[in-house]
């Protein structure tokens, strides 16, 4: 089969061949690699690359589907997970020279589920430095570029992950979220990224950036390969006890395409900000398909959306000093500039006001809570724009200059605040020709309607078969 086909296809499509040895392990791993190998000199989404190890981890996994000991859907699927995961054996940056040597003993949960579900560890995702922006831009590695249009950024922080998955470098990659970070790029860059609820998915071996707000999460390029993801990865993890305790479905259950009778809610706010007409007309097209699918539609208020943004400052910087005072203090020259700011700000939140941002957090939780008991999911967009320029500090949006980081934020910290479940999924193109995201959330750990919706919309359109003119 020749590698153009293989290596856009979909792990769901994949692990269909690879089951029926219609297709070996080892072609897959060698189609995506010679794929990086094409592109990666535009996109950059990589800091290592491993071939070597990859090619030897299909060669075992062909043996091993040969022998009759299959492991599931994942088994022969090349991963490629955002430099903060830790790996064995493999270095483990955080996108950040500091770290260039820091090579981990062992691997995070979120490796070791996928190396036990039989998936090949293809290389380690470029990322904004120590996770901390939203444009994906990183002044060591070099910055990540958009399969779209290289001239554009990906979204971060986790860029490398977007465009690794919507270039068809890889099928499945992992990144992390706190205030957006897997939703972003995916709405960027074209992609699915699911946030799942806090504690769904273990952060252990992960480099932190907020304990309170940080969730690893799958991007993709369908949601059927969000839902095997989810199947490999969730579930309680005892090193991280942030980890609940609860009931892990088979996600792919959840891929009926039945919306009829489910209630989403539209936050009116969401519309009622700076947002680019073109963004706003294709998200509120993409709602409407969903009330033609049989959902009903209704109009909701969120007052208390206009202070996401300080809540979600207050902790994140806090906690991201915190977490990284000891580099700031001795290697700060080092940092990336914007990144070093970042956490020097973070010095100036006193107790008083972290305190009182989680007070706040709680009443906003409460808030969406009670919405939540009248619809079964919010919608809205995930962002305001399509992709800025790379570098670009402010951002045109209806005439008005913006700064980019926290219009880039304005909707995606809302679901880090609450911890609920949040999806981004391809919902057109801007007359620019970059994609365009749907947001989709619901009530904590209840994933399977967030992903049933994003399924339903998905099998509606095919902004999912297009490919970016590299």
């Amino acid at each position: 089969m020749p590698e153009t086909e293989l290596h856009y296809m979909s792990a769901w499509e994949l692990s269909g061949l690879i089951r029926g040895r219609q297709v070996s392990p080892v072609e897959v791993v060698d189609a995506c690699l010679a794929r990086i190998e094409a592109t990666e000199p535009t996109l950059n989404s990589f800091i290592t690359v491993l071939p070597e190890q990859a090619r030897a981890g299909a060669q075992r996994a062909e043996q091993e589907i040969s022998r009759g000991n299959y492991r599931g859907p994942l088994h022969g699927i090349p991963v490629g997970l955002k430099d903060l995961f830790e790996t064995a054996g493999v270095r483990t940056t955080s996108g950040t020279r500091i770290y260039d040597n820091y090579v981990p003993a062992g691997d995070c949960t979120v490796a070791a589920r996928f190396s036990q579900a039989g998936a090949i560890l293809i290389g380690k995702l470029n990322m904004h430095p120590l996770a901390f922006g939203p444009t994906g831009e990183n002044g060591d590695y070099g910055h990540m570029h958009n399969p779209w249009n290289p001239e554009r950024i990906t979204g971060g922080s986790s860029g490398g992950s977007g465009s690794a998955a919507a270039a068809g470098q890889c099928p499945i990659t992992m990144g992390s979220d706190t205030g957006g970070s897997v939703r972003i790029p995916a709405a960027l860059c074209g992609i699915v990224g699911l946030k799942p609820t806090y504690g769904r998915v273990s952060r252990a071996g992960l480099t932190p950036l907020s304990w309170c707000l940080d969730h690893p999460g799958p991007m993709v390029r369908t949601v059927e390969d969000a839902a095997l993801t989810m199947n490999a990865i969730a579930g309680r993890d005892p090193r991280d006890p942030a980890t609940a305790d609860v009931p892990t479905p088979d996600y792919t259950a959840a891929l009926t395409g039945d919306i009829r009778g489910l209630r989403i809610g539209v936050v009116k706010e969401y519309f009622e900000t700076e947002i680019d007409a073109g963004v706003a007309d294709l998200t509120q097209r993409a709602i409407s398909v969903l009330g033609e699918l049989g959902a009903e539609i209704v109009e909701v208020s969120l007052p208390l959306y206009q202070y996401a943004q300080p809540i979600s400052n207050a902790i994140l910087s806090a906690e991201a000093t915190a977490a990284h005072r000891d580099v700031l203090l001795s290697d700060g020259d080092k940092l990336y500039p914007q990144v070093r700011d970042r956490l020097e700000e973070g010095l100036f939140i006193t107790a008083a006001e972290y305190l009182r941002a989680q007070q706040a957090r709680q009443v906003f939780c409460t808030q969406v809570g009670e919405l939540l008991k009248e619809v079964d999911l919010l919608a809205g967009p995930v962002e305001p724009v399509t992709a800025p320029v790379i570098l670009e500090r402010r951002i045109d949006v209806g005439g008005e200059s913006l700064p980019a980081v926290p219009l880039l934020t304005k909707y995606t910290r809302v679901y880090n605040i609450t911890g609920s479940p949040a999806i981004s999924a391809p919902c057109g193109f801007a007359d620019d020709g970059l994609p365009v995201g749907l947001h989709l959330a619901g009530r904590n750990f209840d994933e399977m309607t967030v992903l049933r919706a994003a399924y339903a919309y998905q099998q509606a359109n095919d902004w999912q078969t297009r490919r970016p003119p590299l």
